[in-house]
């Protein structure tokens, strides 16, 4: 009896045999593995006859769905909420702008060249994001990584990546709807909210405190299978109710992405994600037919032209627009130039769902593999093309784009009323939500159980409503309770007559929808309008009398969750391994270098090493153990293994980092520390001011407790200026001390 293997076997034999051979020439040749598995995928797909083909391209597709899935769960491990909220408002500006602007290009492109409609969209989703695998790759081969560019383009890429995954959900809405409705796509981002926020609160609470408890168990292998577990378990529901299975994956990996356990998980499920992604992108490969690719040939050039060019413009106003420097501008935009692997899953996406042609992947191929290869030559031309831009554009408008950057980069104060309304928002949208899930979970989930087994449909909905609002009594009070001190109320009231109207309104919303809510929960189950209202006032008298205890439980509650969220982050600042990269202006940052062990400067003061006029660079802070010295005077003595934040411009950090030859790692530069408060600000001195001061920089330095490492005056840079070098009526002066310090300062010396 002659046996025969599976089908699948032999496929996957051909399909990895021939990626491991084009996975070999592409590192040979120092080219993009991605480009490698979709040419292995076109050798091993219908369209090339000279080797075996795939037999059953139906289980290649389920294991290439299983691929996005791994790819999206790795993306979201990398994500991490925090570093969004870290990325700051210059990259979120030039993100937002650069992907409206060439979405909507790609989609009219699409109907210049007759394209479907649908087609067309999908063009302009696919257009979207830039690829980090390429960008990376080339900014270490440049070495760029610690450039100060680099971390804008980096939190570009952040934020692509999560504006492109609700472009998916907003594309899957459209494809099944096949007509742009307004209500209906604002339905379904309403719903999307609802969902991510009940996801991210219920995750980060629960599963942080799960992984604790069972840390003793978790070797490797436990660690691999529980976060697949957890993985495909969020992408069952996200599809239960109704969102791509890319989103689940993604949510899952962004929620274990703020445990301890993050760069674990990353490690352990990266053999298995380079398995299947390869099987991906080999999928995709499979798809390409070169006759189309040749009668679509002027369709590929038109939209590689609008990739280079459109992307490259956009991202470079979008930069601008958000108020960076011009050349800070030119180098974040000729290094956005080029379309990631988001473009091959949206493209997917459209074949999946059945609205696109068979012709835009081979389009988003062709794309892909031109702009791959002319990524780092526009790279290499960004400062000769910033050189020839401050040659020929004219001096005012070099002059008034400089003014706008530093204006706009400007430090900001926070005030109370501020903090207020930031709290007040959160509070009221995240503990709505928390109550709105928790009622219809138990009405279509509890009730129908409890009326199987009493068959009696009020005892049901009695029992139901009575455990509703035992489970969201926390969250009810807090929409009214959870509310700042009457002290700070009456600092508030107090700043502004202005602010007192806004206060009686806020209260007055909290109040309403507090009624509302409560409302809301009784007539899930019941419908009498009287009894609602004695429920209502009855269930207000209960909180006010049980205040203490729900003010206490509701505080138990938030401080586990904030506990859960920060976990990584304290981890992380006792085991001294964390990184820091803070941009800032000009060509002036921060960076990390740590000392290594059995350097020769160990054991001597900054003052005998004198690294300020040798290397023109300021050390701002000094890491030891979980200690952080701010501002160390020159009698502060450095030791092996201390971290050091240094100052200074680009050729600057890099002239010190060649001196020390032994550095054992320097920060990647996406990261933003967080544990740490100085910060580096611009200021301007008005004529005004200047005239009533007559001040050095010395005085500055003293008033601000700080630094002062730059000045800008009539266009020239003085670094590392003198105490005694005089403040002049229109300086820029950039000062780095701790942020509350330097806040103080501008706000005493009224600064700009």
């Amino acid at each position: 009896m002659e046996g025969h293997l599976p089908k699948l076997i032999v496929d996957l034999a051909l399909i990895l045999g021939v990626g491991a051979i084009t996975t070999i020439i592409f590192k040979r040749i120092n080219q993009p593995l991605v480009l490698g598995f979709i040419i292995a995928g076109f050798l091993v797909g219908p369209h090339f006859e000279y080797i075996p083909n795939v037999a059953d391209a139906h289980n290649v597709e389920i294991l290439a769905k299983i691929g996005v899935i791994f790819l999206l769960f790795s993306l979201g491990l990398e994500f991490s909420f925090k570093k969004l909220l870290n990325v700051g408002g210059a990259a979120s500006i030039t993100a937002l702008f650069e992907i409206i602007c060439i979405c909507t290009v790609g989609y009219f492109a699409g109907q210049v060249l007759g394209w479907s409609q649908m087609d067309s969209i999908f063009l302009g989703g696919l257009l979207a994001s830039s690829s980090t695998t390429i960008i990376i790759r080339a900014f270490e081969e440049l070495g760029l990584k610690r450039k100060k560019f680099a971390s804008v383009v980096f939190g570009i890429l952040i934020v692509e990546d999560i504006v492109v995954i609700l472009l998916m959900v907003m594309l899957s809405t459209l494809a099944i709807s096949q007509q742009f409705n307004g209500s209906e796509m604002f339905g379904s981002l309403l719903k999307l909210l609802f969902f991510l926020i009940i996801w991210f609160v219920a995750g980060i609470f629960v599963i942080p405190s799960l992984l604790r408890s069972l840390k003793k168990h978790l070797d490797d292998e436990a660690l691999l299978i529980l976060s697949i577990g957890l993985c495909f378990g969020m992408v069952f529901i996200a599809d239960s109710v109704g969102f791509s299975i890319e989103l689940g994956a993604f949510v899952m990996g962004s929620i274990l992405a703020e445990t301890v356990y993050a760069e674990r998980i990353e490690h352990t499920i990266a053999s298995v994600k380079n398995l299947f992604a390869t099987i991906f992108f080999v999928s995709i490969g499979m798809m390409i037919d070169p006759a189309a690719m040749y009668e679509h040939r002027w369709a590929i050039f038109v939209v590689t032209l609008i990739t280079i060019v459109g992307k490259l413009l956009f991202t470079g106003m979008g930069a601008l627009i958000s108020g960076q420097p011009l050349k800070q501008s030119v180098q974040v935009g000729m290094s956005m130039a080029q379309i990631g692997e988001f473009a091959f899953i949206v493209a997917s996406l459209g074949l999946t769902l059945g609205v696109t042609s068979d012709f835009l992947f081979p389009v988003a191929v062709g794309v892909s593999a031109i702009t791959t290869f002319t990524t780092p030559y526009l790279i290499k031309l960004s400062e000769p093309t910033y050189e020839f831009l401050n040659r020929n554009l004219p001096p005012k408008f070099i002059h008034a784009i400089s003014v706008y950057s530093t204006d706009t980069q400007h430090i900001q104060d926070e005030n109370s009323w501020k903090k207020h309304l930031k709290k007040t928002f959160t509070t009221i949208t995240i503990n709505t939500v928390l109550i709105i899930a928790i009622t219809l979970a138990v009405e279509f989930f509890v009730v129908p159980y409890l009326f199987d087994l009493t068959h009696n449909l009020t005892y049901a909905h009695g029992f139901g409503l009575a455990l509703a609002l035992l489970i969201s009594i926390p969250f009810v009070w807090a929409i009214l309770g959870d509310r700042p001190t009457k002290n700070e109320i009456q600092s508030i009231w107090n700043e502004s007559p202005f602010n007192r109207g806004p206060i009686i309104t806020i209260t007055a919303i909290r109040i309403i929808i507090l009624i509302s809510l409560i409302l809301f929960i009784y007539h899930r189950f019941f419908d009498s309008i009287i009894v609602s209202l004695i429920f209502t006032l009855s269930l207000g008298l209960v909180m006010y009398l049980i205040n203490p205890g729900l003010r206490n439980y509701y505080k138990m509650l938030t401080n586990r969750f904030v506990f859960n969220l920060n976990e990584r982050e304290i981890q992380s600042k006792k085991s001294e391994q964390k990184s820091l990269y803070r941009y800032t202006w000009d060509n002036t940052h921060i960076s990390e270098i740590n000392v290594p062990k059995h350097i020769d400067f160990a054991g001597k003061t900054l003052e005998e090493l004198n690294w300020r006029k040798r290397f023109n660079i300021n050390i701002v802070y000094i890491k030891r153990g979980g200690n952080i010295i701010q501002m160390p005077s020159s009698s502060d003595v450095l030791f092996s293994n201390d971290i050091l934040g240094i100052i200074g411009t680009d050729e600057q950090i890099q002239g010190f980092e060649q001196y020390i030859k032994s550095i054992e790692k320097l920060i990647e530069a996406s990261e933003v520390s967080t544990d740490l408060n100085i910060t580096m600000d611009k200021v301007a001195v008005p004529d005004s001011v200047s005239a009533g001061l007559c001040k050095n920089v010395g005085w500055v330095k003293d008033k601000a407790k700080g630094l002062v490492v730059a000045i800008e005056r009539n266009g020239e840079m003085i670094y590392n200026p003198d105490r005694n070098i005089p403040i002049l009526e229109g300086d820029y002066i950039t000062i780095v001390a701790d942020k509350k310090n330097l806040r103080e300062f501008i706000q005493e010396n009224h600064l700009k």
